[in-house]
This record gives C-alpha cells, structure tokens and sequence, in this order.
C-alpha cells in the first residue's frame, strides 16, 4: 500500500468530519432508537465528541507526522537519530454497541490520520447505529476510497478475523477479547484491545459528600450503566456511609426521575435481573445495592447497567485492599480532600486510568491516553496517542562519511578495548 501523505489525510479527515455533519440528525436518532438516548446525551457523549476529537486532530496532524530528532550517543559521531511514524497498512477496526457511533468511528478516523486504510465491522446489536454508521463512511469514501463498512454478527466477525491484517482495534469485552488476540497471534498482528471490568469509586471520610454523589449518579447511570468506565461499585468509609447512600438516593430521583435510557437487548435485561434480583421491567432503573457484601451475585462480573453496590470500609487501607485483590480494573475513581489519600490510592493501585473527585472526565482529554491494564486492555489511544497506536515508529540513524572511527573493526586490539570501555561504560 502506498502511505496517504499529509493532504490525503487531512482530505481524508475532513471528508469524514462532514459526512458526521451531513448525517447528524439520522445518527441522533439510531443512538435513540438502539439506546433510547436523549440528542443531549447522544450529541455530548458521541457525535460531539468524535468531532472534537477529528478537530484535534486536524489542528496537529502536520506536527504529528513530522519525523523528529532524539539526541544520538557519542559512539555513533557524526550522526543524526530521527523517529519516523509510518503507517501499519491493512487495520480492521471492530466496535462496540454501547457507543456505538463515537468508538466506531473515533478509532477510524486515528487510523486514516496515521495513513492506514480500514475495515470497520460495527455491532449488530446496534442495526440502527450501525446502518447510520454504513452511511457515513460510504460519504466519507467518495472523496477517500481507504475506508469501508462491514456488516454483519459472529460469523462475519470470525470470517474477518481469519483474514491477515497489519493492525487489529478491537473495543468489548475481555471474552471475545481473547478470541481476537488469538486470532491476531497467527499472523504476528499487533492489537489494541479496549475492554472492561469492575471499575471501583471508593468514598473516602473527607470527600465533599454531595459533589460525590452527584458526580457518581452521572457517571454510573449515564448510558444505563452501558458505559465500559462506568462505575461498578463503591467502597465508602463507614462513617459516612448512610449520609452517602442518602444523597446517592437523592441524586438519582434529581437526575434521573424518568430512568436512564435502554438496555440494548432482552439477553442483558435477563442477566440485570439474575444480578439484581428486581423484576425485568424495572431493571432499567437506576437500582443501589446497599447492605450487600462482595459474595453477592453483582460482585462476581461486571454489571454494565444501572445497578450500583454500594459497600462499606473502615478505612482505606481496605479499600486498597478489596481492589488489589481483583484483576485490574479499566477505571478507579476517588472520592476525598486528603491528600495523603490521594497518594496512596493512586500510588498502590494500578488501572488504566480515572479521576479525583470526578467520574469518566478523563475520556475527555485529548492528552491523556485511554486504555487499560492487564484484563481489562491493552493499548492505549485519544488525541496524539491514537496517531501512535495505528502508527509504526520507524528509527533511523543517519551517519556522516567524514569520520569512521576504526575501534568497531576487526582486528580487536587491547587499545580498542579500553576504548570500547571508554564510550560505553
């Protein structure tokens, strides 16, 4: 394949981000009618932010593709060191249901700017989204024929999974997540895997009480809890564990007095009612799980829905504790004023990445990479980071014909070995 050069890409981008544009209104209304989201939400946690991340990344592309200088090491004078990010080739992009629109075609457009031609299979559980998803690209290769849609469900995903492929993005669960990095190993291909877990938010004594209740409320119930970040379950300090639970309550008849949106199928509908025992016409409302403890059926995998347990600690060190004891979650949150529990938190526990005081915001930033750690992904991407994932870094060293030190030569002589010791000692 021949690597797009800059206008190409920045064509490619542009194409894409007004075909987003073009197709706005009918991409609204799939997020609503496979997810039942509102045109805030759906605008706020997908199209808008996929345009603001394609702005980003026009803003730096040039920047980004320039090869640049690292200092090279005496033993190589005269030379000049330089990294070149080139392009993998073949990328087959395959996304999620849950936001369906904004990790579908967020990877996608990463790839394009990186120079790479893609594949994008999206969920079949999301058809409406999907079909909107088809017309975008279809658009978007009028003017940039690198880029296509296939539709399709397991069959499709297996059947394209046994093609070769320089680069495989996959974004959902750790299952399928495991058949992909099989699959990927038979020919070599590197992958990004976006997966999940049981994200935790622990409460501490100190934490401004309402803020926190408020800010975990959005977090959790947005999307119906269909969110790979969303907050799974909470360790709050036993001293203020009631007052929390309470505004928790609260927070959630303010925000949500109408439910929280759609579970996308009956398969999940019955799963949410094995986890939380309510009747499967109410598991689409927002549902805190207190006086449990982590025997309980929530506890055992991740919820993905609007179900929150909610578990008392007497300090801390047990909540460090608790989450060390579990795979590596996608996101920890934490919730305090003390900075001495700030630093132990995120010193001892390792995740992919989340907030103080905050819930989910880090998706946001253009400068942090997303990603997680062990279980739950590997690989990271947003802004700049989603160039370098679709993008092979290529070291060159450029050496000057004036100077040509004898000491790497044969023959090896006692002189040359005091040198040798000399530059690399």
């Amino acid at each position: 394949m021949q690597p797009l050069d800059y206008h190409a890409r920045r064509h490619a981008l542009t194409a894409l981000r007004q075909a987003v544009l073009r197709h706005q209104d009918a991409l609204l209304a799939a997020l609503a009618a496979d997810l039942g989201k509102s045109a805030t939400e759906a605008y706020m946690c997908e199209v808008g932010l996929l345009l603001d991340d394609i702005g980003y990344t026009l803003r730096h592309l040039r920047r980004w593709m320039r090869p640049h200088r690292v200092p090279a090491p005496l033993s190589s004078f005269p030379a000049t060191s330089r990294v070149m990010s080139e392009p993998y080739g073949r990328v087959l992009v395959m996304a999620p249901w849950n936001y369906p629109v904004l990790l579908s075609l967020q990877p996608l457009a990463g790839a394009v700017a990186a120079g790479n031609s893609v594949v994008l299979k999206p969920s079949e559980l999301a058809p409406a989204s999907a079909a909107a998803i088809e017309s975008v690209v279809a658009d978007m290769a009028k003017e940039c024929p690198c880029v296509s849609v296939v539709q399709g469900g397991a069959d499709t995903a297996s059947a394209l999974l046994e093609e070769q492929w320089d680069y495989i993005f996959y974004t959902g669960n750790p299952h399928v997540g495991r058949i992909v990095m099989q699959a990927a190993a038979r020919h070599l291909t590197p992958v990004t895997l976006e997966l999940g877990g049981k994200s935790p938010v622990i409460v501490d004594s100190s934490a401004h009480l309402p803020l926190a209740a408020r800010r975990i409320a959005f977090g959790k119930f947005l999307n119906a809890g269909q969110t790979c970040v969303a907050p799974d379950y909470v360790l709050v300090h036993r001293d203020v564990h009631d007052r929390f639970v309470a505004l928790l309550k609260a927070e959630i008849q303010r925000q949500f007095p109408d439910g929280c949106g759609r579970i996308i199928n009956d398969r999940h509908r019955q799963r949410l009612a094995a986890l939380s025992g309510a009747a499967l016409s109410d598991v689409e409302k927002p549902l805190v799980l207190d006086g449990i403890d982590a025997s309980h059926p929530a506890m055992q995998e991740e919820i993905f829905g609007p179900i929150l347990p909610v578990l008392p600690v007497g300090d801390v060190q047990q909540a460090i504790d608790f989450v060390n004891a579990r795979p590596k979650p996608l996101a920890l949150y934490l919730f305090t004023t003390d900075r001495h529990v700030r630093q132990r938190v995120l010193g001892e526990c390792s995740f992919g990445g989340g907030c103080v005081n905050d819930t989910i915001m880090h998706l946001s930033q253009h400068n942090l990479p997303f990603g997680g750690v062990g279980e739950s992904g590997i690989g990271a991407y947003h802004g700049r980071h989603t160039f370098d994932t679709f993008s092979h870094q290529k070291s060159v060293v450029d050496r000057g014909l004036w100077l040509d030190p004898s000491m790497r030569y044969r023959p090896y002589t006692g002189a040359k070995l005091k040198l040798i010791r000399r530059f690399l000692g």
